[in-house]
């Protein structure tokens, strides 16, 4: 349901609770595209064509304003010329030599051994040297904060601006990572009583799925070793922000919630959550409204705190204490916001893992009992992403939060919502991940915008397709429970797309939202700046940005970069022997992003032949 239609239901079906949704009619409007023949030719400014300028009808209830004329940019991501000027003649050789090498399966199949083979062969210096040559130059920008730095800026030089991401990772073997991970996911009570507690099969960890690697494509994993090691990483995320801010006024870095603590206390906190609003949906089939639009449910209070009375899930007094305050329960109803809400931090925060048993209709512990320990680790995690942020906004850097497997990530988007809701009040610091993998992206995007309105905060998202779908699917079949993942890659297309123009509905009637289109697919790009064109969102407003990893898709990026949109790199760097995980997985994931498209090359291969017929041999990039 577009926002337009989202707010009118709304106003409909409640007409005596509008003001507690903070969107009036009159922010809602509606297009006349230009009706431009598209058969006219379009000029061309800087080799990157622009439409020319139509006149585009805003039909508004609060702007009386009529034929604004609005500049349409159109990209051309056929430009070679525009796409690689950026590169010398050695860069594209070296693109093409990877890409092909990245299409060869016994190579790909067999990276890791041929590099460990390579590196005994050929000693570590001459090793270093012929990685930095090939796939370590294409796809890492450099070893530590110094040697990034002038890639860095020669991207800014030509428009394209950088996520840091420092993707060092250890060389564990399959046993030593599901040792791991299962000491990490297990709680004490759990090891004294596997059975005692009503734990679901999903929230649990499993020795099978134990080596998170597996069939994940391009996504950094963590395992858990100590809470030292947890302080370390915090200080390399902290130092990644430094460089950041170092690099550039509008910098991003990337960081992963399982490198900041102990992973059972995801597992668990995202089993409550997900547990809470299935309650919720009992609830809302309780009083009839199952069927309803997921935001458009409203539990009648009274008949809410009646059923949960007799339901005996907690006190009469407590019942009632849950639902005061400021604006709680005020209109009379409660929707699902509300109802997350109750999920407050305390002091202690194992009284976040409460949870309703409809069986016994008792409010009860998830686990039977927490050590000490356990509860300081819960504390610390919360005290490093904290930390983190406040480096971040000290530092004038954005912070983008990762997504991780959906038995995570309930929890990772509740702490990240969390973050938004305290550093979002004045710009946009803190983005979440929304995976449009999920069939269930479109309700998260839709529920945290919502909540980013009602509240007034800066809504900040990056939305990507996922890296997880092989060992998501695995999982979900082998223990038992629901395919979390669309059926197929169209219905992810379409998932996508639908996340995308609610975020851009958005953007267009409340300038508070962001959005990065983290995207390889240049259909999708082309999707974005149509909608742009259509609801007048200009680039130079930073509100919506564009995301490609690095070594990757430049006919994409840089043409955006140079038409002055905001366009990001994600740059990953570390030391070359502690990046060889990171290059096994970016090999792995060329090999189908290569053999499925022949784009890439074609146009490499296409810019090379027309500077060296026009005589640019020795082609250097002028910046």
């Amino acid at each position: 349901m577009s926002y337009t239609k989202l707010v009118a239901s709304l106003v409909r079906a409640h007409p005596g609770n509008v003001r507690k949704i903070r969107v009036s009619l009159g922010r809602c409007r509606s297009t006349v595209a230009s009706t431009k023949s598209q058969e006219e030719k379009d000029p061309e400014i800087d080799g990157c064509t622009v439409v020319e300028a139509g006149p585009l009808e805003l039909i508004s209830q609060t702007k009386n304003v009529k034929n604004i004329q609005l500049n349409k940019i159109h990209i051309d991501f056929d430009n070679t010329q525009e796409a690689y000027k950026s590169k010398g003649n050695i860069e594209l050789l070296r693109s093409l030599l990877v890409f092909k090498l990245c299409t060869i399966d016994i190579l790909v199949e067999k990276n890791k051994e041929l590099m460990d083979l390579s590196r005994k062969v050929l000693g570590k210096w001459m090793f270093e040297k012929l990685m930095k040559m090939t796939f370590y130059g294409q796809f890492v920008a450099g070893e530590d904060h110094n040697s990034i730095k002038p890639l860095i800026q020669k991207n800014q030089a030509f428009g394209v601006g950088a996520v840091l991401d420092y993707s060092v990772e250890e060389d564990l073997t399959q046993e030593e990572a599901e040792n791991k991970e299962m000491d990490s996911c297990v709680s004490e009570a759990e090891k004294e009583s596997p059975d005692a507690d009503h734990r679901e099969k999903k929230y649990k960890a499993h020795r099978q799925f134990g080596d998170r690697r597996g069939g994940v494509i391009s996504a950094r994993t963590y395992f858990y070793a100590d809470e030292s090691k947890c302080d370390n990483q915090m200080e390399t995320f902290i130092n990644c922000i430094r460089a950041s801010g170092g690099a550039s006024a509008d910098g991003f870095s990337a960081i992963k919630m399982t490198a900041l603590g102990r992973p059972q206390f995801l597992l668990q906190f995202s089993e409550v959550l997900v547990k809470w609003r299935r309650f919720f949906n009992f609830l809302a089939e309780q009083q009839g409204k199952s069927e309803m639009m997921l935001l458009e449910q409203k539990l009648e209070l009274q008949q809410l705190k009646e059923s949960l009375t007799k339901m005996g899930i907690a006190a009469k007094d407590d019942i009632e204490n849950w639902f005061t305050g400021e604006k709680l329960g005020l209109s009379g109803t409660i929707d699902l916001l509300d109802w997350n809400s109750l999920i407050k931090d305390t002091t202690k925060i194992s009284s976040l893992l409460m949870v309703p048993n409809l069986e016994t209709g008792h409010l009860e512990p998830l686990l039977n009992k927490f050590t000490a320990e356990e509860e300081r680790q819960m504390k610390r995690m919360l005290q490093r992403v904290d930390v983190l942020a406040k480096h971040a906004m000290e530092n004038g850097v954005r912070l983008m939060v990762d997504a991780e497997q959906t038995y995570f990530q309930p929890a990772i988007s509740r702490l990240t919502l969390e973050m938004q809701r305290k550093f979002n009040r004045e710009k946009p610091i803190i983005f979440n991940t929304y995976q449009c993998y999920l069939k269930e992206a479109y309700d998260n995007v839709t529920v945290d915008v919502e909540l980013s309105r009602r509240e007034g905060w800066y809504f900040g998202a990056k939305l990507v397709r996922g890296a997880y779908m092989y060992q998501e699917r695995d999982r979900a079949k082998e223990i038992g429970y629901e395919d979390p993942i669309n059926p197929d890659y169209e219905a992810t297309n379409r998932m996508y797309h639908k996340c995308l123009e609610y975020v851009l509905e958005e953007i267009e009637h409340n300038r508070k939202a962001n959005i990065m289109v983290a995207t390889h697919n240049e259909d999708t790009v082309k999707f974005t700046l149509e909608k742009m064109n259509e609801m007048g969102l200009l680039p130079t407003e930073n509100k919506v940005y564009f995301g490609q990893l690095l070594g990757m898709c430049d006919q994409i990026s840089f043409p955006l970069g140079q038409a002055g949109f905001p366009v990001y790199k994600y740059v990953p760097y570390g030391p070359v022997n502690e990046v060889i995980p990171y290059l096994s997985r970016r090999a792995q994931e060329n090999r189908g992003f290569m053999k499925g498209s022949q784009r890439e090359r074609s146009l490499l291969w296409r810019e090379l032949k027309r500077r060296l017929l026009g005589g640019q041999i020795f082609y250097k990039p002028v910046y």
